[in-house]
């Protein structure tokens, strides 16, 4: 870690804070990367990634050493609202260093998701780390820790079988309906939206069977696309109203940010229909559907907190791979950390090195000039000698360098490499 600086990270999640508060604190891109556009107007904020989804809300930061305070007001301006101590206490979670790396690590593996092995989060931590780098929000420690994060998340989809035995989030929400209504093949259903959860889950409800499937949406050709891949039909939005009274199930997944469904449109809806139980299954954050709705009769009202007990029955395998999974990520922090504790002798170590090889380069070629008639065998000979005099002769130096680096001799040696060895003085690791 560079002197004087750490890492954290300030957040909440699916097991912190129930939807109603998540979905205040699910943000758009646009404001994230406005957000950390602005981040120079924060004195002690170095470096910031912001990731939101609809099951967390976190900010990875580098700041001076002990000065992680500065993430509350950064993190209340960003989403517009005014946070108490409280609220932090109650619904936050703080990591850093070691703990935040960690913590990054098994997020991006999705260890730490509602649904173990689901495949968005790798995309999302991508995408959230691409916002941050556009607005130039990211430098050398966030760098690192993204990339490693990234590829940590890779190696624990290749080499693990967590991403087995399909289970999301859209997955367990057809799950649910079946567990409510049984055989699905006659069913009518509902989607409300037309995105990739949508799509998932009309992949899964086709499944099971179904044959009459309905897609809603505010683009009508967007739900048409969607109707057509599944042989369902799309319905012009103002029309949906008009079928909640025929549904035996509706989905919701749009990107509203307020709720599409009221209780007074499903009271007049079902105002004619037979006692038969509606199932709604509201799988957006923020949420679709008002959530009195649930206090009609005959409708069965659930969320996404409601498919955690649906998700538990399915994860019984991706369980026995997380433990592989465990494993690389705790090789993948120990040398996260071991990089990070040499990071602040890089520079030094590199312009030790630099020099040498400069050094090497010019007095081979000096002495080329005075031996024109050797074979390009002896050249070898001699090109690697030399290269081995330098390496074997810098070897204790950068011994001593990395067992420095992070103590408190570490600023005394690197100053003494530098005079010693006539090195440019580096202002980014003072």
């Amino acid at each position: 870690m560079k002197s004087g600086m750490e890492l954290i990270v300030l957040g909440l999640n699916h097991r912190t804070a129930p939807v109603e508060i998540r979905e205040k604190f699910c943000l758009a891109p646009e404001v994230i990367k406005k957000g950390l556009e602005k981040l120079d107007d924060y004195e002690l904020l170095q470096e910031a990634v912001v990731l939101s989804t609809c099951n967390r809300s976190e900010i990875y930061a580098v700041v001076p050493r002990g000065c992680g305070n500065t993430l509350a007001s950064f993190w209340a301006d960003l989403n517009n609202t005014e946070c108490t101590k409280e609220f932090f206490q109650q619904y936050t979670y703080r990591y850093t260093d070691e703990e935040c790396v960690k913590h990054l690590l098994r997020v991006t593996a999705s260890l730490d998701s509602l649904v173990i092995g689901e495949g968005q989060i790798l995309s999302q931590v991508k995408h959230a780390y691409a916002i941050a780098q556009s607005a130039n929000a990211t430098g050398t420690l966030l760098n690192l820790l993204f990339n490693r994060a990234i590829a940590t998340g890779k190696r624990v989809r290749t080499e693990t079988r967590i991403a087995y035995n399909a289970v999301s989030v859209s997955y367990a929400a057809v799950e649910l309906a079946r567990e409510k209504l049984g055989d699905l093949t006659d069913c009518r259903v509902l989607l409300f939206g037309a995105g990739k959860m949508a799509e998932l889950t009309a992949t899964n409800l086709m499944a099971q069977g179904l044959k009459s499937l309905y897609v809603a949406n505010r683009h009508l050709e967007r739900a048409q696309e969607l109707a057509d891949q599944y042989g369902g039909e799309a319905v012009e939005w103002p029309a949906v109203y008009g079928l909640l009274g025929s549904m035996d199930i509706v989905i919701t997944s749009t990107g509203a940010p307020h709720y599409v469904i009221h209780k007074g449109e499903v009271m007049h809806a079902v105002a004619s229909r037979p006692e038969k139980p509606l199932v709604l299954i509201d799988i957006a954050v923020p949420r679709d559907v008002e959530p009195s709705v649930g206090d009609l009769p005959d409708i069965s009202l659930y969320n996404i907190d409601d498919l955690k007990a649906v998700v538990d029955d399915n994860l019984q395998e991706r369980q026995r791979e997380a433990l592989i999974a465990e494993g690389i990520i705790k090789e993948e922090v120990e040398g996260l950390m071991e990089r990070f504790t040499y990071l602040s002798m890089q520079p030094v170590m590199s312009q030790l090195s630099d020099k040498a090889e400069f050094i090497r380069r010019k007095e081979l070629k000096r002495a080329m000039r005075k031996l024109p008639d050797i074979s390009e065998e002896e050249y070898r000979v001699i090109e690697k000698m030399t290269h081995m005099i330098v390496r074997k002769m810098l070897r204790d130096p950068m011994r001593m360098v990395n067992k420095t680096a992070g103590t408190s001799r570490e600023r005394l040696l690197k100053f003494a490499i530098r005079k010693l060895f006539k090195l440019q003085e580096e202002a980014i690791d003072e």
